[in-house]
């Protein structure tokens, strides 16, 4: 049963962590004996108990795997961050890693369904998830095609008090306007960036420079789009908390 520590940090033994993140127990005792984990809290009667960190550790690590990144580069990319980083902030590079990846989905059965999720979902909870664009049935009936950069949060989403209308209208005010942000900077790169690169595309440096500006420019794009998005939040709730 899942426990709850003094700050009401969700811990995990080793069998719940492995059924939240989809991975088997001997996965998990892998990557703790490669450094890959942090070692779990040790509670009352020698029990290991995990907690969102390692949660998010491990979704980074399949993330990581899913580039096609071997044990002993993603244990390089995991030295190079600090070693206090919070749930939050692994969910961050998680994300920032998951864009480099070409849009992809899966079609599933309930059971691999669930199992990816970490739970048992009700009728009511697929409803949810296909609303927010993280599920769709598919044919053979009883299969559901699935985003897989998005399981993740749709299932952290079904446990957050607030009405499901609201979530699909916060998933509105986001599309509208990442996608206009995107199309400025689109627009951008291509009349300053594009359009001087044709004009000068006979000069070996310059390609091998644009080639390696657009294999570099979407992760830079999406840390600093992120990074921006942050501080203006905690502006606005600073501002929103002051007035109220």
């Amino acid at each position: 049963m899942t426990t709850t520590s003094d700050t009401d940090e969700p811990t995990l033994t080793v069998d719940e962590l492995a059924a939240r993140a989809g991975v088997t127990v001997r996965t998990i005792r892998f990557y703790s004996t490669k450094g890959l984990l942090p070692p779990p809290v040790i509670g009352p009667r020698r029990v290991g108990h995990y907690g969102r960190d390692h949660l998010s550790r491990l979704a980074l690590i399949e993330e990581l795997q899913h580039q096609g990144m071997t044990l002993a580069a993603i244990e390089r990319y995991l030295e190079q961050l600090p070693p206090d980083l919070s749930a939050h902030d692994l969910a961050i590079h998680r994300a920032v890693v998951a864009s480099w990846a070409p849009d992809s989905s899966e079609d599933i059965d309930r059971a691999e369904l669930e199992r990816r999720a970490g739970r048992s979902l009700d009728d009511g909870d697929l409803e949810r998830l296909a609303a927010m664009g993280v599920v769709a049935r598919a044919e053979p009936q009883g299969t559901y095609r699935v985003d897989p950069g998005l399981l993740r949060l749709g299932v952290q989403l079904l446990d957050v008090p607030i009405a499901h209308e609201t979530i699909l209208a916060a998933r509105t005010v986001l599309m509208e306007h990442t996608r206009s942000a995107a199309h400025e900077l689109s627009r951008l790169f291509r009349d300053e960036v594009w359009g001087p690169y044709r004009e000068r595309e006979s000069d070996p440096e310059h390609v091998a420079a644009m080639r390696s500006l657009s294999a570099h420019m979407q992760p830079m794009v999406v840390q600093a789009l992120v990074t921006a998005f942050q501080r203006s939040l905690k502006e606005e709730l600073r501002e929103w908390l002051k007035d109220s």
